[in-house]
């Protein structure tokens, strides 16, 4: 049966990722993903021209589904400090929908591939950290307390790496989640 254009690339990158959900720390080679999508390595580089391309269109779907929430974050909500929470939030349980992707997010599934993908990843945390900091200043002007958005973005970015790492070493069962609301009302006074 005849697959529409884009879907096979689509069922590509699926599997890719659901390979990157194995709690063991193997490196994914091509022979293995088209192995498990019982297709030939020639028919995966009909669609990506290696396996960099790959983790190219795993990043793009990251930095689409979490930048398109955090744009709707920041259009909706007016509170600066409610804008980090949801940001926050967001974060965390795209890790808990896609672990898979968490692996790339952490850099985990980049050791050994091309310099260019880290980068990406680089650049994803920026303009996130870049986000943050102008909830926080906002944040600022709203209750008048000093918070150094850019120390604090800074923080919080490394917060929610760290909670990434907890949950691919746990094997992905230890939800990124757990203790979030303690730390976030120590921090900040949030609650929900």
């Amino acid at each position: 049966m005849a697959t529409k254009p884009g879907e096979r690339k689509q069922q590509i990158l699926e599997t890719l990722a659901k390979m990157l959900e194995t709690p063991k720390r193997e490196k994914i080679t091509t022979a293995a993903l088209a192995a498990k999508l019982d297709v030939s390595e020639a028919a995966l580089y009909r669609h990506f021209a290696g396996k960099a391309q790959m983790f190219e269109g795993l990043i793009e779907f990251i930095e689409q589904s979490l930048f398109g929430l955090v744009n709707k974050i920041t259009g909706e909500e007016q509170e600066g400090l409610r804008q980090v929470r949801r940001i926050l939030t967001v974060m965390l349980l795209f890790a808990e929908k896609n672990p898979g992707m968490t692996r790339v997010l952490i850099g985990d599934a980049l050791v050994n591939e091309d310099d260019r993908l880290q980068l990406r990843i680089n650049q994803l945390f920026d303009r996130v950290e870049s986000t943050l900091k102008q909830s926080l200043r906002i944040a600022e002007t709203q209750t008048g307390r000093k918070l150094n958005p850019e120390a604090q973005a800074n923080l919080l970015i490394c917060f929610v790496i760290g909670r990434w790492q907890q949950f691919a070493k746990s094997g992905f069962k230890r939800k990124p989640m757990e203790f979030v609301q303690e730390q976030l009302t120590l921090l900040y006074g949030l609650e929900e």
